[in-house]
């Protein structure tokens, strides 16, 4: 399974003053996601927490299947921003080219390392043919627990971007940015902008 029950725990017991703690403002990086996609496009979101990107992607007319791991982040998604969002573990994704796009923000940076290439393998197959991928990962050397007790993988770059292209994704794009993240800690993190190869 690829999800960690400790972490899985915590965003259950903390849910609300999580969502609260990160205001209402989308993803720096959703709209020019967004950007990318025909008007109208099937967006799976994965990893939605409170909805604030969810809140966007539907603003900006696209058909959106929002989810999250934790029962509770998903009431709190769908009590701020009635986005209809739904549970769903990573595990359990079984789509087959049902999607345009897979949306995760900073969601699979949570999947340890060995599951991780399965994780990928199912949004590259719930992607129609040249269908987009976004996610983001915090960099580091080693998987661990962070302050906060969640499992983060903490990968390196150059491991990612391998990752992802044996799972079959084209990388179009990749930006290493300064952040921080819930734990308080300053780390550099990874977003890459891949595809699935239309043939």
């Amino acid at each position: 399974m690829s999800e960690d029950p400790a972490t899985i725990a915590f965003y259950q017991a903390n849910a609300p003053r999580y969502t609260l703690s990160f205001g209402q403002a989308p993803s720096r990086h959703l709209d020019r996601f967004l950007d990318r996609l025909v008007p109208g496009s099937r967006i799976l979101e994965l990893g939605c927490g409170g909805g604030r990107d969810s809140a966007r992607i539907v603003e900006r007319g696209f058909d959106l299947d929002a989810t999250d791991g934790t029962p509770a982040m998903v009431h709190k998604a769908n009590e701020r921003f009635d986005v209809g969002a739904r549970v769903l573990k990573f595990h359990q994704l079984d789509a087959d080219s049902d999607y345009d796009a897979v949306w995760a923000h900073a969601c699979l940076l949570h999947v340890a390392r060995d599951y991780l290439p399965g994780v990928l393998t199912a949004i590259l197959r719930a992607l129609r043919p040249g269908g987009w991928h976004f996610a983001n990962y915090k960099l580091g050397a080693a998987e661990g627990r962070d302050p906060l007790g969640r499992l983060t993988n903490l990968p390196n770059a150059d491991w990612l971007e391998e990752v992802y292209a044996s799972c079959g994704f084209a990388i179009i794009e990749t930006q290493e940015y300064p952040g921080e993240g819930a734990d308080g800690v300053m780390r550099d993190w990874l977003a890459l902008t891949v595809q699935r190869p239309r043939a």
